[in-house]
């Protein structure tokens, strides 16, 4: 059995998402950050980043148990645990990696601070919004690119590459994208949210997710909580 520590967010979506298309069993449990789970001690004990997903597989390497925190490495440890969605050579691991990256160091922050900008900052800074609603067509435009030559990613499987990245263009509207602006982006997306693991992933906590209207959990998520000594 392996704990799921979470919530509906994109990271957290990614993991729901790749357990789902596995078949592993999992306990999911619920973050509530904004309330502030994410900065009690028994959750910094497996994420010391005080952030969400993380997960504990009792049946880790050696038979012991891990924990594991970030969203890429625990995709590409569950990838490696069940070999697949990875790539079988390695040529087609190392290409799934370079769009697994792409999504972790560009797609998931730039689009993250578009959403943001966009949407939650206090105030509306024309610099900020402007730079990363044109990061974010930027961005898009890359996937366009990819996504012309082949059916997913790393090529032509489904890989975990997919899997990480889309969650985060589901939130388009919120990041200035019209998605029928590119369309392999959209027949990828398409093809991706039709998968019923996928489906069934994107639901997971879905229910818990509460609209960020609480000036309390605005403070958790963008104030001086995140700073605090811990």
């Amino acid at each position: 059995m392996i704990d799921v520590y979470s919530t509906a967010t994109p990271n957290g979506h990614k993991v729901h998402i790749l357990l789902e298309e596995l078949g592993l069993p999992y306990r999911v449990h619920h973050i509530d950050i904004g309330a502030g789970d994410q900065f009690k001690p028994d959750f910094l004990a497996i994420s010391p980043n005080n952030k969400i997903p993380a997960i504990v597989d009792a049946d880790g390497p050696d038979d012991k148990p891990i924990s594991l925190f970030e969203s890429g490495a625990i995709l590409l440890y569950l990838a490696g645990k069940s070999g697949r969605f990875l790539g079988n050579t390695d040529r087609e691991k190392f290409t799934t990696l370079q769009w697994l990256m792409f999504q972790m160091g560009g797609v998931g922050p730039m689009l993250g601070q578009a959403h943001h900008f966009r949407i939650y900052a206090p105030e509306k800074i024309a610099y900020a919004v402007d730079r990363y609603t044109n990061e974010a067509h930027r961005l898009y435009g890359v996937l366009e690119r990819r996504l012309s030559g082949q059916t997913w990613l790393a090529g032509s499987d489904y890989t975990i590459a997919d899997i990480a990245t889309f969650p985060w263009v589901r939130s388009w509207q919120n990041q200035g994208i019209t998605l029928s602006d590119f369309p392999q982006v959209q027949r990828w997306f398409d093809d991706i949210a039709a998968r019923p693991a996928v489906q069934r992933g994107v639901k997971v906590l879905a229910d818990l997710r509460k609209p960020l209207t609480d000036d309390k959990a605005r403070e958790v998520l963008f104030g001086t909580s995140q700073y605090a000594k811990r």
